[in-house]
């Protein structure tokens, strides 16, 4: 007897199945329920694929998806002069492909001695790219105005933070 045993409902060629056999695949007297099963003189010979059956190729890796950024809330920091300000911003990527480049803008608001908003100037910096698919950066950036902008008293709060990306 070979080393080999094979689940199935018969134990070999003529034997009767020791168990009822499975309504979708009734059992076959004198072989076995399976016709693609080796026979009793090939043990361990592995089927072979019929000729003329193409084998299937694997499916192409589907195509990546384009660059997704996500920033983050803008982080303020007083700048050595009164018109300008170091904000951080980190963007992450969730797309399939980098952000291979870009523009960064601001809205930087110009804020009075009493708390009025007299004015918002944006300005654009460059992205800083390649941000790689699934991955994050952080940059901290100088925003200024002009400084006639902002006289004594009045301060600058970048709120807004926007990008465009390729």
């Amino acid at each position: 007897m070979s080393g080999r045993q094979a689940a199935g409902p018969s134990d070999g060629p003529g034997k009767a199945a020791s168990q009822p056999a499975a309504p979708s695949a009734p059992a076959k007297p004198g072989g076995s329920a399976d016709p693609s099963s080796p026979g009793p003189g090939s043990p361990g010979k592995q089927p072979s694929p019929s000729p003329g059956t193409p084998s299937t190729p694997k499916p192409p890796p589907p195509p990546a998806t384009p660059a997704a950024l996500t920033l983050s809330a803008p982080q303020r920091a007083a700048a050595d002069k009164r018109w300008c300000e170091k904000v951080t911003v980190e963007f992450r990527n969730t797309g399939g492909s980098p952000a291979r480049s870009g523009t960064v803008t601001f809205a930087t608001h110009i804020i009075g001695a009493l708390g009025v908003d007299w004015a918002t100037i944006t300005s654009s910096q460059p992205l800083p790219a390649p941000i790689g698919a699934g991955s994050t950066r952080s940059k901290t950036y100088t925003v200024c105005v002009e400084s006639w902008r902002v006289p004594l008293g009045m301060r600058v709060e970048t709120q807004d933070v926007s990008a465009v990306w390729e």
